[in-house]
């Protein structure tokens, strides 16, 4: 079932609120103690990251996407997160507006967890043409973000149709039809 866009702002915010808090918050507290004031100022900028992520004004939501992964998920390797975060609020967004970071292609695995679907589903939506296989294997993170926004864009017109809702979140059910 889609989400309203007000649910999907919170759900994000929520995601957000726990990563600042175990990434940076908790190691900083454990070192040099944590004053409210600092746990005040987190949670207002969660709140404009999400709206900054969830925004109309793409070039916004790719800059803090990025600022955020590099932030939250330091490394000196390229960024690679295992494939169920991309079913978290924060990298349905991030796959939303900035695509992956680091990577053109992915596997079917990991577009599968992108979209929300099984490994099969990708398979077929690539047979069908709905994504584009790459030839040296997997799909294109473009062809997987298209197939996302295209469905979210159907789910929201069809929830707004029948209930009234505004948008929807990135939340995926597990099958894909058209």
């Amino acid at each position: 079932m889609p989400k309203t866009w007000r649910a999907a702002h919170e759900e994000l915010a929520r995601d957000l609120s726990r990563l600042v808090e175990a990434r940076v918050l908790g190691p900083v507290d454990v070192l040099f103690g944590l004053d409210q004031g600092l746990r005040r100022r987190a949670f207002e900028a969660v709140l404009v990251w999400t709206e900054e992520l969830l925004g109309p004004d793409d070039d916004t939501a790719r800059m803090t996407a990025i600022r955020l992964i590099s932030t939250l998920f330091p490394s000196d390797e390229p960024f690679d997160p295992p494939s169920a975060w991309w079913t978290t609020p924060f990298g349905r967004a991030v796959l939303l507006r900035a695509g992956h970071p680091t990577a053109e292609v992915v596997s079917f695995t990991v577009a599968a967890a992108m979209l929300g679907i099984t490994r099969q589903g990708v398979h077929d939506l690539a047979r069908r043409g709905k994504v584009q296989a790459h030839p040296d294997g997997g799909v294109t993170v473009d062809s997987v973000q298209a197939r996302l926004k295209e469905r979210l864009l159907s789910e929201a017109e069809t929830s707004a149709g029948g209930s009234g809702s505004a948008g929807s979140s990135g939340g995926a059910g597990s099958g894909e039809t058209s």
